[in-house]
């Protein structure tokens, strides 16, 4: 396995939770559905995929040729230190929730699942690409 970059690794997870984020507050501001919580955990799990696409590639645009799996596992473990941080200060808490109900629900490892599985086949598909692209040069 190759060599996760911290500081990329860092900066592409920073934009996909600031994404993510934005994404889940915004979503209190049009409502759609009668359950607002639920239809913030939707909209995030929706813009969850576009953004962890986007912080993958630009993670892979360096080149790094890291674990796909390792890559996700990493960028969402910096996403947890961001949620523990911030998110749950901020925006869990003063309508209150606390640390626990926010890591203990089962929407939170969902998400982590899907975070790392998108990431993963992110590596998968490009990889695939550059093989197909390098038998077509030769």
């Amino acid at each position: 396995m190759k060599q996760v970059h911290k500081k990329d690794v860092i900066i592409s997870a920073v934009i996909v939770w600031a994404l993510g984020v934005s994404a889940f507050v915004a979503s209190y501001f049009v409502p759609l559905m009668s359950d607002p919580d639920l239809q913030a955990n939707w909209v995030l799990s929706l813009v969850l995929i576009p953004s962890a696409m986007l912080g993958t590639h630009i993670y892979y645009r360096k080149g790094h040729k890291t674990n796909g799996i390792a890559l996700g596992a990493s960028m969402f473990l910096v996403t947890m230190v961001l949620d523990a941080l911030i998110t749950v200060p901020v925006f869990i808490m003063p309508y209150g929730g606390d640390h626990i109900s926010f890591f203990s629900d089962l929407g939170f490892w969902l998400l982590a699942v899907e975070y790392i599985s998108v990431v993963a086949t992110y590596w998968q598909i490009e990889k695939a690409l550059k093989s197909t692209r390098k038998k077509q040069i030769s």
